[in-house]
Formats: C-alpha cells, sequence, structure tokens
C-alpha cells in the first residue's frame, strides 16, 4: 500500500497540522478497506487484491458508514447483474489507495486520497480487452476517539465526472441556467443494444483516428505537461478530448474566445471555451460540421465522441473518447474526470441508465 510521507510537527500541535506518517498510513488503510470492499462487489469469484498495509483496530467506520457500506454494495450488486445481462464481467481487481494529504486539527481529520483500481475483464465474448482502470479522488472525514482511536464518518468523491464502476452514488451534473438563445444541441442516441456497424477508416483520410485513441490513451492517468488541467474548473473532461482531437488532425478556429463557432487553444493566451467546455464544444463541432450525430451510441467507432447529460436538463455534463471497439461492437471509452481508461459503454449506461447521450461521428 501507498502511504505518506508527511512528517508531524510538534510545533503545530495547537493548530491544524499533517498527519505524522503512522496516522496518515491508518487513514489509507480504512479508505483502502472501504473501496476494496466495493470493488469487490463487482467481481467474480476471485478476491481483490488491495493496499498491504496494517489494518488498525483503532481506526474503524462509524456506524452511519457501515450502513452506507452495505447499501453501497447491494447497490453495486445490482450493477454487475446489469452488466452481467449486457455481456460484462471482471474476473480479478486490484484496488490501491494513496495518501495525498492529511490534515488533523480539533479532534477532526480531513484527508485526501487517490484510488487506482484496475479490473480484469472476463473474456465473454473473446474480444474485450485486458484490463480497465481508473483513478479517483477522495476526501474523507474522521473523528478522533477516546483511546486515540479514529472513526471515518465520510468518504465523498472530489471528481465531477462519472462515478467510477465501484461508486454507487451518481456524480453532481453541471447545471447551467438557459439564456433562452438556440444552440445547435444535437440529436440524442438510441441505447439499445446490438447496433447497425458503422466502421470507419482509422488512418490515411482528413483525420488520423488511431492517433486520436493513443494520444488519449497515453494520457489518461498522466497528463500532457503542455496543457492547463481544469480539474478544479468544472472538470477536465472536455479540455482532454480536445487535445486528442487536435492530435489526430482537428484544425484550430481562430476568434473570439466566448465564440463557439471557434475552437483553439493557446499556451499563453487561452482557449476558446468550446476547447474546454462541453455544451460549448458541441455547439462547435455541429454548427462547423466537425462532426455529425449517430443514431445509436454502439455505432461508435474509434475516434468519436460520447457525451452525456445526466439528469436531462439540456446541459451535457461529460465528454469521452471511444479509443477501442471490440469485434462484438462494444465502444470502450477514455476519459478525463474521474480519470479513466478504457471504461466499456455497457459500464457507464449501467451507471446511467437513464441519462440522455449524444454520440459523435467525427
Amino acid at each position: 500500500m501507498s502511504g505518506s510521507w508527511f512528517a508531524y510537527s510538534a510545533s503545530a500541535v495547537s493548530g491544524p497540522r499533517q498527519a505524522d506518517r503512522a496516522t496518515a498510513d491508518a487513514f489509507a488503510h480504512i479508505a483502502d478497506e472501504v473501496l476494496s470492499q466495493r470493488t469487490q462487489a463487482l467481481v467474480d469469484g476471485q478476491a481483490v487484491r488491495h493496499g498491504s498495509g496494517r489494518a488498525n483496530a483503532k481506526t474503524r467506520m462509524s456506524a452511519q458508514l457501515k450502513k452506507d457500506q452495505e447499501t453501497a454494495i447491494q447497490s453495486l450488486r445490482s450493477r454487475k447483474t446489469l452488466l452481467a445481462e449486457l455481456g460484462e464481467a471482471y474476473t480479478g481487481a486490484d484496488t490501491r489507495v494513496a495518501v495525498d494529504r492529511a490534515v488533523v486539527a480539533g479532534g477532526k481529520a480531513t484527508v485526501e486520497v487517490t484510488e487506482h483500481t484496475t479490473l480484469t475483464y472476463k473474456k465473454v465474448r473473446g474480444d474485450e480487452p485486458d484490463t480497465t482502470d481508473f483513478r479517483t479522488r477522495y476526501e474523507l472525514t474522521l473523528t478522533s476517539k477516546k483511546g486515540g482511536g479514529w472513526e471515518l464518518t465520510s468518504l465523498k468523491s472530489r471528481d465531477a465526472g462519472p462515478v467510477a464502476v465501484n461508486e454507487p452514488v451518481s456524480a453532481k451534473a453541471n447545471v447551467i441556467t438557459d439564456d433562452g438563445n438556440q444552440y445547435p444541441d444535437g440529436t440524442p442516441a438510441s441505447t439499445k443494444y446490438p447496433a447497425t456497424a458503422k466502421p470507419k477508416v482509422k488512418t490515411g483520410g482528413a483525420y488520423d483516428y488511431t492517433a486520436m485513441a493513443q494520444y488519449a490513451e497515453k494520457y489518461w492517468r498522466n497528463y500532457n505537461p503542455s496543457y492547463r488541467k481544469f480539474n478544479g474548473a468544472g472538470g477536465d473532461c472536455t479540455n482532454f478530448i480536445s487535445q486528442a482531437l487536435k492530435a489526430g488532425g482537428w484544425k484550430p478556429v481562430p476568434g473570439t474566445a466566448t465564440d463557439y463557432r471557434n475552437w483553439w487553444y493557446d499556451s499563453s493566451k487561452g482557449q476558446s471555451t468550446s476547447w474546454v467546455g462541453a455544451n460549448e464544444w458541441a455547439w462547435f463541432t455541429l454548427s462547423n460540421q466537425r462532426a455529425a450525430n449517430l443514431e445509436n451510441v454502439y455505432q461508435m467507432d474509434v475516434g468519436d465522441v460520447l457525451q452525456a447529460d445526466f439528469n436531462k436538463d439540456g446541459s451535457k455534463d461529460h465528454t469521452m473518447m471511444v479509443t477501442y471497439r471490440s469485434r462484438a461492437g462494444m465502444p470502450y471509452l477514455t476519459y478525463h474526470s474521474t480519470n479513466t481508461y478504457r471504461k466499456s459503454l455497457a459500464s457507464i449506461i449501467a451507471s446511467y441508465p437513464d441519462a440522455r447521450y449524444f454520440a459523435y461521428r467525427t
């Protein structure tokens, strides 16, 4: 298990202080235990491998969190059943948790951790990718107890994108105020499986779709330092997909940054709103005929883009790219916020069956 390298400062006892190594390790272990249990609810047979840190009997879940955990595991088992109906299962998994920051003050601890989970796909159809990976960030709240122990009272995701496959609670959707204007919002796609395939040539045309996918799979976890990050400003998903599209041949359209008909990025001057905003990207893409909507999400191929309106409020909340498609017609998507590698479309729909989806043939 990855722990923390925080040092205890004796002079800061009266105020907020960074947790010492042993305390940070105890926090990491309890988070690892909770998240590994959730992962286990999705896996067939084999026990989930997880961090090997030593358990601390004095660090435990609160009574309410135990109830919440039981509810979460039941929800995830239901998701596992739904995934099986869609032809997906996992034969193994590895969940690891690392502490990024741990601050103790007044008998309370606020801890930021990052979970990295790898799930191994069961070869149901035979052409699934080997694994899907994701990294998601959580904030933990703990309360000190008599005798020097700690009680975990809450564990909340800090990412704005779709929930991780082992996360039961829906992510918060971005909501925009309707300004009364009309925009090229596009046509929602059917989620019925299977769909008539619409393959495309991956290389040699106007765009290099293989290069788009390769870019996304290179930088899904380790961000490209040549670009700014927007994780704390509404999410990095559309910024990341714009980078991948540029890598595959999309050309910039210069002009006013706030005009959605323009699309560009400048390392010193900023970027257009269409580069980073999910709605603005869709308006740019459709108005400039860079891509057209597909009738069914399962028609997507490598380099195509999927957007989701999780709560059907008319505002698109998330942008993803297909980086692999199985022969059986299952697209697998890679994206930022939550940072995710080759997550099946079936898994996304199993988490958000009532969302509105928009599929783009780039």
